[in-house]
């Protein structure tokens, strides 16, 4: 496992704050520094600030349907963030993220290893959204949606047009989409260079996983089955 990861499913700190302690030396695997990427095996004594962390056995694996105005942050100073409104009594954090004005499926976890796995774009893990726009949708839409759109990715400051994703108009100006993707604001940037505006944007499914009948602003445990088809896929 790598080494944020073992941190992260300790429980002690967040990946991204675990790399930072890491590169600020607070990290020791066998009484030596460690260094960021490095990997744990299985009988390596990992310390952090000189006292022993081992991966927690219990992993949690939440499904909320996220209401408009959370925010997915760990960042508990920010109003609003998703960590205390979900209130969970151990600490989690979200796989992947839906900006603010958007809401549905998202999960939380304090398992560190299968974020990665289910984010990485080349895994072609789908990700299913259901979006209305503020004018009547037309089959050049739907075609140019379909095909792919030249956006501009802000993380990387780059132009890059997105991969061929399943457009089906549902009625005059509502679709579906599902994307491979998770590029920022991806379906607001695509629907803005081809002149439209998203009114509502709401994700109903992560794989396997729907919203299932769980109400907005709700949330609850996967169940083993879920659990262990998410561990698979993952």
């Amino acid at each position: 496992m790598r080494l944020n990861n073992y941190i992260s499913a300790s429980g002690f700190c967040s990946r991204r704050e675990a790399d930072k302690l890491i590169s600020q030396g607070k990290v020791t695997i066998n009484s030596k520094k460690a260094i960021i990427g490095q990997t744990v095996n299985e009988n390596d004594i990992v310390k952090v600030f000189n006292k022993v962390i081992k991966p927690k056995n219990n992993n949690i694996y939440i499904a909320l349907n996220k209401p408009v105005g959370i925010t997915c942050t760990t960042e508990r100073h920010i109003k609003g963030n998703i960590i205390d409104y979900v209130n969970y009594k151990e600490r989690i954090f979200p796989i992947g993220r839906l900006d603010k004005p958007s809401e549905g499926l998202i999960l939380l976890t304090n398992d560190g290893s299968i974020v990665n796995k289910i984010l990485r774009e080349e895994n072609n893990h789908e990700k299913e959204y259901l979006v209305t726009v503020n004018k009547n949708i037309d089959s050049h839409f739907i075609q140019s949606m379909s095909n792919g759109v030249r956006i501009f990715n802000p993380v990387n400051k780059k132009y890059v047009t997105t991969k061929k994703c399943t457009v089906k108009k549902v009625n005059n100006n509502t679709f579906k989409i599902i994307l491979t993707q998770g590029l920022n604001r991806q379906i607001r940037r695509m629907c803005e260079v081809l002149g439209y505006e998203v009114i509502k944007l709401k994700r109903i499914r992560i794989m396997n996983l729907t919203l299932d009948n769980l109400p907005t602003g709700k949330w609850r445990l996967l169940n083993q089955k879920e659990v262990n088809s998410l561990l698979k896929k993952g």
